[in-house]
């Protein structure tokens, strides 16, 4: 981290304690952004699209010359960039000026103060193959420039560098390593002609809701856009979700899928929408943009989750028949596939829950609902007559969908365990049947036979 960034850091983060309220007026300040990168290249031998090739990797610096940074005062000890000078050998440094006067950066804020927020950033320069080869004289070289924020902000840069040079009396300088001309300070002047980010390169949702892929572009002037087309891969097949080129109607390929073709063409934007989202929409998603030179993408994966629905029955368990009973721990609903289930058992005296498992415990098979859920039950055996005092069962379930698992359990009693139900239950029964066995004694003495009581009678 250099001096400036730590003094900016340190402003920051004294404005942090402070609430001091912003001033209304922030002004845009063209600033430098230096990144540490990697130059990536194919070995020698290799050839472009080949399959599991060597790569070499060396230490490179990506300078943003003169990018546009809001101001509020925090950005006065900023300097710009110094260039160490030219250096002939083979160990020269690589280092790419760029300057987004045809295209902006996007995110370039971001990029200054990630190491003040905490971010971490990974830059990968490589060459870059044109689309269709230029024609004429004045050939230029091409670097495709890959940025990504551990927030998720991810950037793709193509990278311009033209051979043609104001004559002066000397020899063109090339880089020893590119091969490409370099400036008076040893670096390797650059254009962004075209530019592709998202802010969304991972998303995780729930079945049936509405969710947008962030994708975003900008062109030079001279490369008008030519063809979007959002692609999905998943499990080994890919098919074509939405296509656009230039002169004709967009084709969406599901009813569940929009692209605004106004806001691509306006604005930059081709982000995918997506309706009621199900199983059979989850995978990778590609957003390619072409132009007639240029071509990139942006990988976006969509995941899809569901939490389960946790039932354990029957909730109370008495000691009564043959003493063996078995609980069912019944999980429905969830998605993606895998699901983690744990039986405890928890006495008074118990200070902690302890694990059960071994052959008292097994599973069903999985189920799967036509919405793509899946459903699976897992029982416990309990020997009712062995247990001596009150004991809790309890089925844990946890899934990628929850954040803490979700646990249902059920109560074993104690043998002379009665519940207020139970007491009051007896209680009246009892009450009914003493009730009952006084009237019918009131009822025998009040109906004796007539010729008894004449005998009575007459022996008196």
């Amino acid at each position: 981290m250099n001096l400036g960034l730590i003094l900016i850091c340190g402003v920051l983060a004294l404005k942090a304690e402070l609430p001091v309220e912003l001033a209304p007026g922030s002004q845009l300040r063209s600033v430098d952004v230096v990144l540490d990168c990697h130059y990536i290249e194919e070995a020698v031998g290799g050839f472009p699209g080949a399959f599991a090739g060597s790569f070499s990797s060396d230490p490179a610096t990506l300078v943003l010359r003169g990018v546009s940074i809001a101001d509020d005062g925090s950005l006065d000890s900023v300097t710009n960039y110094e260039a160490p000078g030219t250096n002939t050998d083979s160990a020269s440094p690589i280092i790419f000026e760029v300057s987004a006067s045809l295209v902006p950066v996007p995110y370039a804020e971001s990029l200054l103060h990630a190491d003040c927020a905490g971010e971490e950033v990974t830059c990968e320069i490589s060459p870059y193959s044109l689309h269709l080869a230029d024609e004429g004289p004045s050939q230029a070289s091409w670097f495709m420039g890959t940025l990504k924020l551990s927030s998720g902000i991810s950037i793709a840069l193509v990278l311009k560098v033209s051979s043609d040079r104001e004559e002066d009396d000397r020899m063109v300088v090339l880089h020893p390593r590119l091969k490409v001309p370099v400036s008076k300070e040893g670096t390797v002047l650059t254009t962004v002609e075209f530019q592709l980010s998202s802010r969304t390169p991972t998303l995780r949702t729930r079945l049936g809701t509405s969710v947008t892929l962030d994708c975003s572009f900008a062109l030079a002037s001279s490369s008008p856009l030519a063809l979007l087309e959002w692609r999905l891969q998943h499990r080994g097949s890919g098919r074509r979700v939405f296509h656009y080129q230039a002169g004709d109607v967009a084709q969406a390929e599901q009813s569940t899928a929009h692209v605004d073709v106004v806001q691509l063409l306006e604005t930059g934007d081709a982000s995918l929408s997506l309706h009621g989202v199900g199983v059979g929409d989850e995978g990778t998603y590609i957003c390619l943009l072409s132009t007639p030179q240029h071509q990139a993408q942006n990988i976006i994966q969509l995941q899809l989750v569901e939490p389960p629905r946790v039932r354990l029955f029957p909730e109370m368990v008495s000691r009564e028949g043959d003493g063996a009973t078995t609980l069912t721990c019944e999980i429905s609903g969830y998605y993606p596939l895998d699901v983690s289930v744990k039986w405890t058992r928890e006495a008074p005296d118990d200070k902690d829950k302890v694990p059960i498992s071994g052959s008292s415990t097994y599973f069903s098979s999985h189920r799967q609902a036509q919405d793509g859920t899946y459903s699976i039950n897992s029982y416990l055996s309990i020997n009712t007559a062995t247990e001596l005092g009150p004991i809790t069962y309890s089925c844990h379930v946890s899934h990628l969908a929850l954040e803490e698992p979700i646990t249902a359990s059920a109560q074993l009693r104690a043998p002379e365990q009665k519940t207020s139900k139970e007491l009051v239950g007896a209680f009246i029964a009892t009450f009914i049947f003493l009730a009952a066995l006084v009237g019918l004694l009131l009822r025998r003495r009040k109906t004796v036979d007539p010729k008894s009581k004449k005998s009575l009678e007459t022996s008196g």
